[in-house]
């Protein structure tokens, strides 16, 4: 798959695998923002760069393994850029003070682009059986076959 990217700044890393068989490619901070608006606030890292992502793909954005040694949690979990999006990439952090962050010129996120296939909703009276059925949270340790 061919992604075109726009650097947005001289400083910008153009991503790459770091390793043969990496699934996904780092992102490198090149700005970054503290904000504290009354009682929360979050850590915005900037990475000067926008993608063209293809039509009926999607590009999720993850945590690096090494935000284990940091008191940064990535806001909304896995970042979503549509297809349409032409800004710059960014990424929030909620960040618990006194502890440990990223700096500008780290790794500070990770990205896949992804093919999906458009979904198209079908409103049914049942859904099909299954063992697992109804059970919720936990519910996958407590079935007996």
């Amino acid at each position: 798959m061919n992604i075109k990217i726009k650097k947005l700044v001289e400083e910008a890393v153009i991503p790459f695998y770091a390793k043969p068989g990496d699934a996904c490619m780092d992102l490198t901070a090149v700005s970054k923002k503290i904000v504290n608006e009354n009682t929360h606030g979050y850590i915005e890292y900037g990475f000067g760069l926008a993608f063209e992502i293809p039509e009926n793909s999607v590009m999720l954005i993850f945590p690096r393994s090494s935000i284990s040694d940091t008191g940064l949690i990535l806001s909304n979990a896995v970042g979503v850029l549509d297809s349409g999006y032409r800004g710059e990439v960014k990424a929030r952090f909620k960040w618990i003070p006194s502890t440990s962050q990223y700096e500008i010129g780290d790794r500070v996120a990770q990205f896949i682009v992804m093919e999906r296939d458009p979904m198209v909703m079908e409103v049914v009276d049942n859904l099909t059986e299954t063992v697992r059925g109804e059970g919720g949270f936990g519910s996958t340790n407590a079935v007996s076959v």
